[in-house]
């Protein structure tokens, strides 16, 4: 069986819905710096996160919860 290119590989997975966003990308979406996210985190006001042996992921149903919680605090 041949190996799959990038572009076969992306249209195969087009129609799957995101369930995890690294770090990085949950930051990007918020417009958080790296600094902020980290005291949000050390504070316990962060998205819980799931390691996944060294990548740590954040959940679609995290950030939903997240989002609650900080529009709960205002």
């Amino acid at each position: 069986m041949a190996n799959k290119t990038k572009a076969e590989d992306a249209e195969a997975t087009a129609d799957i819905p995101r369930m995890g966003f690294s770090i990085a990308e949950f930051r990007a979406s918020y417009g958080l710096s790296e600094g902020f996210y980290r005291k949000l985190r050390k504070e316990g006001k962060g998205p819980r996160e799931m390691r996944l042996g060294r990548r740590v992921i954040i959940s679609a149903t995290a950030i939903t919860e997240w989002e609650r919680e900080r529009e709960a605090e205002t």
